[in-house]
């Protein structure tokens, strides 16, 4: 006899997490440079309206139950709204950034002062790496692996130390579609074992490594990763996405988690959505 699991009764079985996050608040936002493919200085930038987005995404991590810390954004840094890239944490360690271009360079600094000032154990970096925009972690896959991007940002001597930073294996993923200059731009973690990617994003050695170690994992296709439909934060659960993902909410739905679209069309103007805003607090 076969028994067919419905989509609703994995997702009935599915139990969310609380987590912990850390975000910063759009109020200096703007597109004032470019450093990647999305932005553009000439487009109009809504702050006050990115900031209703911000704060509706906020707010509903609080209503499914998370605690959300807040970093003060600082003059002359509009990108820091996206508090993702500050840091990577894993079992109370936080591994530092060290940004790309001299535009987000002094974010570092800001991140590494909350962490130490709320007895975090801070690592600073010694190669360029931009904290969760190129690493993810999934707790309990082949024991908790590190996935590490690399190819636009993060250097590769970078996934060395964080090796060594966390003692966690780390996989190096190659990126080489210029659209999706993060890690987090086209892949997540879904739950604590399992991951979404765009396998185009990446080369055909990594497409290979991802296939291997997350034979289940839920693909997007191009409209899914163009509508950063894989920026996304999920607590095994609950899968919090940019609305204009229609088609990366209802594959994950198809997989049994519980899609949760929200609008943040002002920050995607800057090259980010709804994971680039969360900076996960790992404890």
């Amino acid at each position: 006899m076969v028994f067919v699991i419905s989509a609703d009764s994995v997702r009935d079985l599915r139990v969310s997490r609380p987590r912990e996050y850390l975000m910063c608040p759009p109020e200096r936002f703007a597109v004032a440079y470019s450093i990647n493919p999305w932005m553009d200085p000439a487009a109009p930038v809504d702050t006050d309206r990115a900031l209703a987005q911000w704060t509706g995404l906020r707010d509903l991590l609080v209503e499914l139950g998370h605690t959300v810390y807040t970093l003060a954004p600082l003059p002359e840094l509009p990108d820091m709204v996206f508090a993702a890239n500050g840091a990577f944490s894993v079992d109370g360690t936080v591994f530092g950034a060290r940004f790309r271009y001299p535009q987000r360079t002094a974010e570092a600094g800001a991140h590494e002062r909350w962490y130490t000032a709320s007895g975090w154990r801070y690592v600073p970096a010694a190669h360029v790496n931009e904290g969760e925009g190129d690493f993810a972690y999934v707790p309990a896959a082949h024991g908790g692996v590190v996935l590490a991007g690399y190819g636009y940002r993060t250097e590769p001597p970078a996934h060395a130390e964080a090796q060594e930073v966390f003692g966690r294996p780390v996989v190096s993923l190659r990126l080489t579609d210029p659209r999706f200059y993060h890690l987090d731009t086209a892949l997540a973690a879904i739950s604590d074992d399992n991951v979404a990617y765009y396998p185009d994003a990446f080369s055909p050695a990594s497409r290979r490594v991802l296939a291997e170690l997350f034979p289940d994992a839920v693909l997007a296709d191009e409209a899914d990763a163009l509508a950063f439909g894989l920026n996304l934060v999920s607590d095994n659960k609950h899968v919090v996405l940019p609305a204009e993902a229609a088609g990366m909410a209802a594959k994950l739905g198809a997989a049994g988690y519980a899609p949760i679209p929200v609008d943040l069309g002002e920050l995607k103007k800057g090259g980010g959505s709804v994971k680039c805003c969360i900076a996960e607090l790992r404890a």
